[in-house]
This record gives C-alpha cells, sequence and structure tokens, in this order.
C-alpha cells in the first residue's frame, strides 16, 4: 500500500488576500517521502542540500503582519516547482519520454530539472530511473496544485486591489561576487521597474549588496504567474543563506539576522507602492 504523503504546500495568513502582496516559498519543504528514500542514493541530510533551508522562517513575519504565504511542504529533491512539468531529463524516466515533448533547459542539463538529477559533489541522487506513472502521478498531487492555488491567490488579489504583487522567495549559497540579495524580474519582464527598485532600495538601506537578475534573473514560477499588463507582477528574492543560518548552514540563526524583518519591510514596501499607484490610476 501506498504511503499517505502530507498536502504538498500550506496556505499562511489570510485565506482571502488582506494585501495585494502574495508570498511564495517553493523550495523549503522538507518532507521527503519513503518512495524517495528507498530510490535515493543519497542520505536525507545530503538531499537537503538542495533545499532552499528554513527559506519559510524568512516570510514567518510577514505572515504574522496579514500577508498571504503559499508555503511548499515537499522536498525539492521529490519535485521542483521551480520548473515547467515538462523540464525533466529523459534519461531519469522509464519509459524514456521522447524529446519532443520535454523540454531540454539549461538547468536540466546541469541536473537540476524538475527531478533533480544530481547533487553537486555527490553524483547522481537515484539508484535507477522513475517509472513515468509516478512522475505523473508527482506532477498531478504536487506540481500542478501549487501552481493553481497561487494562481488563484494572485487572481483574488488582483481581483481586490486592482493589482497583486508575488514576492517568490528563495536562498542562495554565497556567491563569489558577494552580493547578499539578487533580485530577479525577468530582466524587467515580470515586474515593472518600480517594484524591482523599491525591493532593491530597501535591502541596500539596511546595508545588503544587491544584485539584479545576474546570476538568478527567475525561473518558471514568475514566466507562469507574472502578467505585469494584466496588474500581476512577480519579484524573485534570492537571499544569501549565510545570513540567516548558522555557519553549517543548516541551522537557523536565533534572530535570522534579522531578515525575516527585511522581507516584512519588502512586502509592506511593495503593498504601499501598488496600493498607491492604484489609487493615483482610479483618480486619473
Amino acid at each position: 500500500m501506498s504511503a499517505v504523503l502530507p498536502p504538498p504546500f500550506r496556505i499562511l495568513g489570510p485565506a482571502v488576500p488582506a494585501s495585494p502582496v502574495i508570498l511564495s516559498v517553493p523550495h523549503a519543504g522538507r518532507d521527503y517521502p519513503p518512495a524517495l528514500l528507498a530510490a535515493s542514493r543519497l542520505s536525507a541530510t545530503q538531499l537537503q542540500l538542495l533545499e532552499d533551508r528554513h527559506a519559510d522562517a524568512l516570510a514567518a513575519r510577514a505572515i504574522g503582519a496579514g500577508f498571504t504565504a503559499i508555503v511548499a511542504t515537499r522536498a525539492r529533491a521529490w519535485i521542483d516547482l521551480n520548473r515547467h512539468e515538462r523540464e525533466v531529463d529523459p534519461e531519469m524516466v522509464d519509459p524514456r519520454p521522447a524529446g519532443d515533448t520535454l523540454i531540454r533547459s539549461a538547468k536540466v542539463t546541469g541536473g537540476l530539472g524538475l527531478m533533480p538529477r544530481r547533487l553537486r559533489g555527490s553524483g547522481d541522487i537515484l539508484h535507477g530511473r522513475v517509472p513515468a506513472a509516478c512522475l505523473a502521478a508527482r506532477i498531478a498531487a504536487d506540481h500542478r496544485p501549487y501552481h493553481a492555488q497561487l494562481s488563484a491567490l494572485l487572481r483574488a488579489a488582483r481581483d481586490r486591489f486592482g493589482v497583486a504583487v508575488l514576492l517568490d522567495l528563495h536562498s542562495m549559497p554565497p556567491l563569489a561576487e558577494g552580493s547578499d540579495l539578487v533580485l530577479g524580474d525577468l530582466f524587467g519582464r515580470s515586474a515593472q521597474a518600480r517594484y524591482t527598485r523599491l525591493a532593491s532600495d530597501l535591502a541596500a538601506a539596511r546595508g545588503m549588496r544587491v544584485a539584479l537578475n545576474t546570476p538568478y534573473a527567475g525561473g518558471h514560477i514568475l514566466q507562469t504567474h507574472a502578467a505585469p499588463a494584466r496588474g500581476i507582477h512577480a519579484i524573485q528574492l534570492e537571499i544569501d543563506r549565510s545570513l540567516y543560518l548558522e555557519a553549517d548552514l543548516r541551522t537557523p540563526r536565533a534572530d535570522l539576522g534579522g531578515i525575516d524583518s527585511l522581507v516584512l519591510r519588502i512586502a509592506r514596501g511593495l503593498a504601499d507602492e501598488a496600493l498607491a499607484q492604484d489609487i493615483g490610476v482610479a483618480a486619473e
């Protein structure tokens, strides 16, 4: 009998958005299904290196202040919600799918597709291939519901406030170039520049070194849900995890380095900007 898995995500904060800003945390899930651990060459501890470790804690202050967030619970090693459902390495699936049905992106080539194939320094994750039916079940149970719920939250916020802003929250390993935070807006395609500029200014005011779109411009979540022409904007935040984790890069600092307060400040700033703009447009 198959194990019954917990829900693939949680909705935290108001079920009906009380703000135009919605937070998404797709890579902090810590639920490792038994089927994954049984098929993995690597331990759960090794697989944790794929996580945006405890990035969900960075949204806690914003949630407590009344913002709505969707937080994935399933581990990224099981399925990556920031990839297209066709961003699959064909060598991982049995039977091997036809190449013209898949998206062979740079992420897939690098081993980080919808199902991550390898972990840097540890090699391949799985002993063998994943049955096609099992992959389809993951997509149906985890991937599509997450995106459907995120889409519904953004529509609800846009319908209520005239505009919605998605803050897609991630963490990254320390970068050689020294950036503390990378803002991604798909090079201006996923959000009006004023939103990205505001987020950058708020982070810089806290003393953070901010980069824009390099090396992280945004992934499938921004590509799917951003629609600035229809009043839905989306920004990805990649935060250096050494700023809120202990030196082991696994254990949260007691105060999270104040990064949760920064996320709240950015969320509030984006909400104020969105509402001010909406009022201004209505007054014209």
